[in-house]
């Protein structure tokens, strides 16, 4: 142990890090692996991605994890065997990804894995007497330190929690590290299985910073993309295109109490799943819809939220330029709905930014996992849900 603590203190002293960060999504479209150069802390942090790939993941890993994502009922056992499992194999994906790319594991000094989201329950959604915000994530860090040979910080989203938040949106930290201009006002907007945003003031003044998740991104559209069609996603908006959006439907789910819930907060697919649309259908009597009115009103209804969420959080008397990240800038029909709401504010793709948006939130965890590791803890004043701390367990090789 003693080795491997001066190590990583060598580590943390470097002048640049190469840090691989990995995500995997609400969608389980795969793992998502980017190679960063790091360099510096807060502010003045600097990243550079070298190489990125999507590993994706199987059918029977899919429904392996479907069998107890957000769901209250679950086999216990299923659980307790995934979290090694996913840990494992995001270690050999990662491997595999270095096999390709040419290097060496000794060649990386950390890897930082989000691990994969099963439940999110923040207490605002779960309304227990006596119990705080909660979340989980399996793909245990041992064994992805073990199986690569190389530090891994893992379980960022606990800490977060531990320090009174809600353990998401995460993104915020390396949005503002990254991506803050000054004299420009950004909205950093990913749109994932649920949609998020991050305020960044053109001021560069860190206790300015707002973030919110929104509501769904993607995951209504894709639940029923794979019922109603046995695709993964709606391809380029191909099925949104030929629909009509039903107001009815869109005026119900709109009534969902998630939005009226005050700001800053999160959700998950625990609560806009195929089941809460479903009633709606029931509700409005509209069970002989056209599956692609469906998916056009779904589409709406991401579109919609977002833009809500986005005017309730910004000065209307100031310039604003959003940049998309994530699988919904891939839905031409999203992003013309959303900038068709937002006619003053540019909607553009965060690639301009010098960062595909496919990258962005594996890239982003790099970012947090430098944070824990080389930098001093920047202060975000007291804003609820941006808490000044640092996060990640940290997990040594055998």
């Amino acid at each position: 142990m003693k080795n491997q603590i001066e190590k990583l203190y060598q580590i943390a002293n470097k002048a640049e890090r190469t840090i691989i960060g990995l995500m995997s999504g609400t969608s389980l479209d795969g793992l998502d692996v980017v190679c960063c150069q790091v360099s510096g802390s807060g502010a003045q942090t600097t990243l550079k991605v070298t190489h990125f790939h999507t590993v994706p993941y199987d059918d029977i890993i899919k429904d392996s994890i479907r069998k107890i994502f957000a769901k209250r009922q679950i086999d216990q056992q299923e659980l307790c065997l995934l979290h090694p499992y996913i840990g494992v194999l995001h270690g050999q994906m990662i491997n595999q990804c270095l096999s390709e790319w040419g290097l060496q594991p000794h060649q990386i000094d950390l890897i930082a894995s989000h691990g994969q989201t099963v439940y999110h329950a923040p207490k605002k959604q779960h309304q227990i007497e006596g119990y705080a915000n909660a979340t989980l994530q399996i793909g245990d860090g041992d064994h992805l330190a073990v199986t690569t040979g190389i530090i891994t910080l893992s379980d960022f989203r606990q800490k977060h929690i531990a320090v009174g938040g809600e353990g998401a949106p995460l993104a915020v930290y390396g949005d503002y590290y990254l991506f803050a201009e000054k004299g420009h006002n950004r909205i950093l907007l990913n749109m994932g299985g649920i949609a998020n945003f991050t305020v960044l003031p053109g001021s560069l003044e860190a206790e300015g910073i707002f973030t919110t998740d929104t509501g769904p991104g993607n995951t209504l559209i894709d639940a029923y993309m794979r019922r109603l069609f046995r695709l993964p996603y709606d391809d380029n908006g191909a099925a949104a295109s030929k629909g009509v959006i039903n107001a009815t439907l869109l005026n119900i789910i709109k009534k969902a109490p998630f939005f009226d819930k005050p700001f800053p907060k999160t959700t998950g697919p625990e609560v806009f799943n195929f089941d809460f649309v479903e009633s709606a259908i029931q509700q409005a009597r509209l069970t002989t819809l056209s599956r692609n009115d469906i998916i056009a009103t779904l589409t709406q209804f991401s579109a919609d939220t977002i833009v809500d969420a986005i005017k309730k959080a910004i000065d209307p008397t100031q310039p604003y330029t959003i940049y998309g990240s994530g699988g919904g800038v891939h839905n031409p029909v999203l992003m013309a709905a959303i900038q068709a709401q937002l006619p003053n504010y540019p909607v553009l793709n965060l690639e301009v930014l010098g960062v595909t948006g496919d990258a962005k939130e594996a890239a982003l965890f790099a970012v947090l996992a430098n944070e824990a590791v080389a930098g001093d803890g920047e202060h975000f004043g007291f804003r609820e849900g941006v808490p000044r701390v640092t996060m990640g367990k940290i997990s040594f090789p055998a």
